[in-house]
């Protein structure tokens, strides 16, 4: 029997609005429903973005708050919010996230917190990162390319980042001038340790078979309208949920099991225990 393979969703991401697609999810109401019905689907994980009152992606812990409170009450799925920059935020912006909310779990983009990339802001980000694994909070390192994995790599080797078995996330293509393809995760895999547990989401309406490469290599997945909001054969999907619900199925026809959140809580050693 295979390993677990953990389903994340990221149903809002930092950029699309209604004009997109109407069923991306923005006000906390909006996804709290995802949550649930993405959870009920087979998804143990929700990759969070909030916005203020004006539509723009949001770091304001406040709201995160409200947002991880709210589907808290609502369901068991775990929260992981962005510490994304978007072109907006500063590294201090996204150092303030983690110190304001120490979550269970949090993504970070080494090149967004290394900014200016000097000695100085290096020595800052090496305790920003101890302080992350001293608060609990299990870190997922975001690769947009091979560099960047490359030089994830060169840090945990030189003991900066404080995990044993670092959680990281490969990025296949881009809004605009980038298609995913399956092939794009072998070309991560040549630079990544074997001890890293690793998972995947790709840009556009490949994104199903780019994840499902992914888990057939031992890796997890992340789907949602984050990255797209298309089918392979380019019809719009109805929503998040449709799109976990059929990487579950899919897993589950080639033997594959799908993790819950109590499974993930162990495989990434996440501190605090289910509700009961």
């Amino acid at each position: 029997m295979a390993a677990p393979v953990i389903i994340t969703v990221a149903p809002t991401g930092a950029r699309r609005g209604k004009d997109a697609h109407r069923a991306i999810p923005l006000t906390t109401e909006e996804i709290v429903a995802e949550a649930v019905a993405c959870r009920d689907a087979g998804a143990a994980m929700l990759h969070l973005h909030v916005r203020g009152d004006d539509g723009r992606h949001s770091l304001d812990p406040g709201r995160y708050r409200e947002a991880i409170a709210a589907i808290g009450e609502a369901c068991d799925i775990l929260i992981q919010p962005t510490t994304e920059r978007v072109g907006t935020f500063a590294p201090d912006d996204m150092m303030q996230v983690q110190r304001a909310l120490a979550p269970d779990l949090i993504t970070l983009n080494l090149q967004e917190l290394l900014d200016p990339d000097d000695d100085a802001q290096s020595l800052r980000v090496r305790d920003f990162l101890g302080e992350v694994a001293a608060a609990g909070t299990v870190p997922q390192y975001i690769a947009y390319n091979p560099d960047q994995l490359k030089a994830l790599a060169r840090w945990w080797e030189a003991g900066w980042l404080p995990q044993a078995q670092p959680f990281v996330l490969l990025v296949l293509g881009r809004y605009t001038g980038s298609v995913s393809q399956p092939a794009d995760v072998g070309v991560f895999l040549r630079h990544l340790p074997e001890e890293w547990l690793w998972s995947v989401c790709a840009f556009g309406p490949q994104e199903l078979a780019c994840v499902m490469q992914a888990a057939l290599a031992g890796g997890h997945c992340r789907v949602g309208f984050e990255n797209n909001l298309m089918r392979a054969d380019g019809r719009p999907l109805a929503d998040n949920a449709e799109q976990v619900g059929r990487l579950a199925r899919m897993l589950g026809e080639i033997g594959y099991p799908v993790a819950d959140p109590r499974d993930t809580r162990e495989l990434l050693g996440c501190r605090a225990p289910l509700r009961s």
